[in-house]
């Protein structure tokens, strides 16, 4: 399955007092990479394919990190992310941290795929995942 790489700086906004990542900021890198995948495997900006499939979003329903060695200020990291599992509306997504190498962060989301609910707009209701975007993960390659 496809798989996104990115690099990152951590920043000093990234940080507690102590200059180690503050743990909520991993959750924004982590969605983020969410979205850079999704750009890689349809071709275009998040802006562009909500429009083009006729969606809200994927918001997040389960969420967990494993942390194993702590990012400062001024390291830079990989970010490997792939979604492991489709099923219906949802989708698993996998988050691997790469500090020189090492694995330093795992997170883990299961997201819903989104529309609006056809009996009250103004709210949102699971939809099928189109299988045309199943097919775009699976026909990519991993970047290097």
């Amino acid at each position: 399955m496809l798989t996104n790489r990115r690099k990152v700086r951590i920043v000093w906004g990234d940080c507690d007092p102590q200059g180690i990542v503050y743990y909520p900021r991993y959750f924004e890198i982590f969605d983020q990479s969410t979205t850079e995948l999704f750009e890689l495997a349809l071709g275009m900006t998040k802006y562009d394919f909500l429009k083009a499939y006729d969606f809200v979003g994927y918001p997040m329903v389960d969420t967990r990190a494993k942390f194993s060695i702590p990012n400062r200020f001024g390291d830079d990291i990989v970010v490997e992310t792939a979604v492991t599992e489709f099923r219906r509306s949802s989708f698993d997504i996998h988050h691997r941290l790469l500090k020189d190498g090492k694995l330093s962060v795992e997170g883990f989301e299961t997201r819903i795929w989104v529309g609006r609910d056809p009996q009250d707009p103004s709210k949102m209701k699971s939809a099928a995942i189109p299988q045309k975007v199943r097919d775009l993960f699976n026909a990519k390659q991993p970047n290097d």
